[in-house]
């Protein structure tokens, strides 16, 4: 699996974080508004029914140490009955007749004074539980969502290694199939060149030219997947430069010229004599145009148009040869992917194009293919460059 789908479950994860974490947070400023007036309510119908506090205060004195005197003397109704009341005493004792307060309270006296104790408290936890609630239900839901996201994205993960596993393995047997037609061919007509069974000279040749023509299919084909995989290794880099888009197609259709003379395809140019200066590396641009242009060879007809085009960072190469299943074209890319039935030595190896579409990508850039390009042209591809 390649760097770019592992950066997108990353985005994706954090992103579902982040929402998840707004969105609990939002929830728990709403629940702690809503039970911060219920405890204020809570609160003051709880100390009107409990607490009868009744304050008449004559004499005068100092402000400042009458006033803290007031004070102290209120707080000490908070204390144990036995204690409050000697507090409250040596404050009257000191303030002599400039104070004068009476309390009472069923939280202190009577017989249900430890009861209704006990039940303010847990009412205070009550409130103190109800106040962190929002909190433990957030922890409880962020905890089943990521839980749960996790667990997707590990089955995502395994339903991805499973499909790249079994690509692999595809792309090996490929490998092998491609490898061991042209092997067969070399060891039966080199064994019989060697035994001596072939004696006429003409049957030589024939002979050796298979053998020739044999030798470079394995060539090409051993070339382009070590291109393949050193592409989608994790050590390979592009080395960028300013180059001029036009002059490397030029030179990429020039050195293949013969190749379409020899097929008879009628070479159709038109790139724009406006420079267009790209940053990118020549030679691996270079490699995946003429990828390009050999698809259009091996699979352009006999007598049949090729157009290279290239306006606006846009290089389209189109042939009037054999037709692409629109099926077939949402795999295109893909390596070994082949439009021919029969896997035959005379077909492409299916690493081409998916050899030019892993460079593109690399530049920034797109290619695509086109089923109905017009002008009478069966198919047409084409590289989107950024200027």
């Amino acid at each position: 699996m390649g760097n770019n789908s592992e950066t997108g479950a990353r985005k994706s994860l954090r992103w579902f974080l982040i929402k998840r974490f707004l969105l609990i947070m939002f929830f728990i400023y709403v629940s702690e508004e809503a039970i911060g007036g219920l405890y204020e309510k809570l609160t003051l119908w709880t100390a009107d029914i409990l607490s009868d506090l009744q304050i008449s205060i004559s004499g005068g004195g100092n402000p400042i140490s009458f006033a803290l005197q007031t004070l102290l003397y209120a707080l000490a109704t908070l204390l144990p009955g036995t204690v409050s009341g000697y507090v409250q005493g040596s404050i009257s004792k000191l303030m002599g007749d400039s104070l004068r307060i009476a309390v009472t309270s069923p939280l202190f006296t009577g017989r249900w004074s430890v009861v209704l104790r006990i039940a303010v408290i847990m009412i205070l936890l009550v409130m103190l539980l109800i106040s962190l609630l929002p909190w433990m239900i957030g922890a409880f839901y962020y905890y089943c969502v990521v839980t749960k996201k996790v667990n997707e994205l590990i089955e995502e993960e395994k339903a991805q290694q499973t499909a790249y596993d079994r690509q692999r393995n595809l792309l090996l047997s490929d490998i092998a199939h491609d490898i061991k037609t042209p092997l067969t061919t070399l060891c039966g007509y080199s064994k019989a060149l060697s035994d001596g069974v072939v004696k006429e000279e003409e049957k030589r040749r024939e002979y050796l030219a298979a053998i020739y023509n044999k030798s470079r299919r394995m060539d090409e084909l051993i070339t382009l997947l070590f291109e393949y995989v050193k592409m989608d290794s994790s050590g390979f880099e592009l080395y960028r430069e300013e180059e001029d888009l036009g002059e490397l197609v030029r030179e990429c259709t020039a050195a293949l010229y013969t190749d379409f003379e020899e097929k008879d395809i009628s070479l159709v140019i038109d790139i724009s004599e406006e420079s267009m200066p790209c940053l990118m590396d020549k030679i691996q641009m270079a490699r995946a145009v003429t990828n390009l242009l050999n698809n259009s060879i091996r699979y352009g007809k006999a007598g049949g148009r090729v157009l290279v085009r290239l306006e606006d960072y846009c290089l389209t190469v189109a042939d009037d040869g054999m037709a692409i299943d629109r099926e077939f074209a949402k795999h295109i890319f893909e390596p070994f992917r082949r439009a021919d039935k029969a896997r035959c030595s005379t077909g492409g190896s299916g690493l081409g194009l998916s050899i030019a579409h892993k460079i593109v990508e690399m530049h920034g850039g797109e290619l695509c293919v086109r089923l109905e390009y017009g002008q009478g042209y069966t198919k047409a591809f084409q590289i989107w460059m950024p200027s």
